[in-house]
């Protein structure tokens, strides 16, 4: 799952080089609140789920943990 956002995050800010790991900050990964709805817009794309957006998501361990939420409850 890191693999994917990995590459959806990549191809979002156009940089093949950025080094993305679970416990790396939204902030860190110099993504704001819009750029964290295209985020989660091409994240549910991908994985086939609906992420409520009053879900508070500022690492991409929390946003994979949404994630599979998200698959078992559906």
């Amino acid at each position: 799952m890191l693999d994917k956002i990995t590459e959806i995050l990549r191809d979002y800010k156009s940089d093949d080089s950025l080094a993305v790991a679970e416990n790396s900050t939204f902030e860190e990964l110099e993504l704001d609140s819009l750029d964290l709805v295209q985020l989660v817009m091409d994240v549910e794309e991908e994985f086939g789920v609906t992420i409520e957006m009053d879900t508070p998501i500022t690492t991409v361990a929390e946003l994979m943990a949404t994630i599979e939420n998200a698959q078992e409850n559906d």
